[in-house]
């Protein structure tokens, strides 16, 4: 039995899904590996200056952590990109949680520092486009499978 073709909707979240899974990838490689002074993929590493290096060592392997998250997260979006069906509540799933994340940056509680940054494209992701995209995917039904599910009965 022939696989359904996905539909134009599918097909377009698809294409978004593994766009957004490159760009991830990209931020998540910057911070995996550079730790907090980065690859320098997102601007100058040379904003900080260490003055208690095991306090440094711990922070930075907090952050090459979080960088592993990302790249964790660009795994779950290119693996959806390819196969849509068997992720689908995963992507919305991990859309929620980057919405969660966005909110966290308030609680710095320096309003300004966001919007002065450069942190509005980061937040405009977070807090707007990531949710969009996890009801988009959540809401879009995938191609029916191949084959019939296992209890299904024969006509």
């Amino acid at each position: 039995m022939q696989t359904p073709a996905p539909s134009r909707a599918e097909r377009a979240l698809r294409i978004t899904l593994g766009l957004t899974a490159l760009l991830i990838a990209y931020l998540g490689v910057d911070n995996a590996l550079g730790g907090i002074a980065s690859l320098g993929l997102q601007g100058p590493t040379d904003f900080f200056t260490v003055t208690n290096p095991r306090a440094f060592e711990i922070r930075d392997s907090h952050v090459r952590f979080l960088g592993g998250i990302w790249l964790g997260v660009a795994f779950v979006f290119m693996s959806a990109a390819v196969r849509f069906r068997p992720m689908r509540q995963a992507v919305a799933t991990v859309c929620g949680l980057i919405f969660v994340g966005g909110l966290a940056r308030f609680s710095a509680m320096n309003l300004g520092a966001l919007a002065a940054h450069g942190l509005a494209p980061a937040l405009l992701a977070e807090l707007v486009l990531l949710p969009i995209l996890g009801v988009w995917a959540f809401r879009t039904q995938p191609a029916p499978s191949a084959q019939a599910p296992a209890h299904a009965v024969p006509a």
